[in-house]
């Protein structure tokens, strides 16, 4: 039973035509002056109109102005680690992107818009939830994760919504009416870059 707010961002689980998620990733350059945000294991990211992985900033509570990646741009994906030198000239592999990192910066994303991701509500939600829409209960940033585990900290808004946003609820990870229910979740299509017609 989920009875504690433990939430955790989004962590693959497989993807939603029921074939397990292998692991696959994309790799993205982070701007080498040093992006402004720690990124954390399981924040959803976009690519900035320099070109960078950034963090989205928005929570997805609509697919237009409040999309992840911003007036309908939508999100490239999930952030599940990055490389780089760090200051005494050792390659890093970490969970997590230090912010102001600078140099070459690679970070690793899953872009395979049909993946299911796990992740918890900010509250509890009925059997009745299933198919509806949710997104984050609050905008992501660079406190909303931890710097010891690497991992993100952000929750999704258990008050699900009919209307267009971010994520689709497909299933549950823990019982439905928890406190903090687990619930398993998919982009909608204009909510991830690869399944709308919208540039940067």
């Amino acid at each position: 039973m989920a009875t504690t707010a433990a939430p955790y961002g989004l962590r693959p689980i497989n993807r939603i035509d029921g074939m397990p998620y292998a692991g696959a990733t994309s790799q993205f350059l982070i701007d080498p002056a040093g992006e402004g945000t720690n990124l954390f294991y399981g924040q959803v990211v976009i690519i900035g109109a320099d070109g960078y992985i950034a963090l989205s900033t928005a929570t997805g509570a609509d697919v237009t102005t409040n999309n992840l990646g911003g007036n309908g741009v939508g999100a490239i994906g999930v952030f599940v680690g990055a490389s780089y030198i760090n200051a005494q000239g050792q390659q890093i592999y970490g969970q997590y992107y230090p912010s102001g990192t600078t140099g070459v910066v690679t970070a690793y994303v899953i872009t395979d818009p049909f993946v299911t991701f796990q992740a918890q509500l900010d509250g509890s939600a009925a059997q009745s939830a299933l198919g509806s829409n949710t997104f984050f209960a609050a905008v992501q940033s660079t406190s909303t994760g931890s710097t010891q585990t690497g991992n993100s900290t952000s929750a999704l808004e258990s008050t699900v919504v009919q209307t267009a946003a971010a994520f689709r609820i497909v299933g549950f990870a823990s019982t439905p009416g928890d406190a903090y229910t687990d619930v398993l979740v998919k982009f909608n299509p204009s909510a991830h870059s690869y399944l709308n017609n919208v540039g940067l």
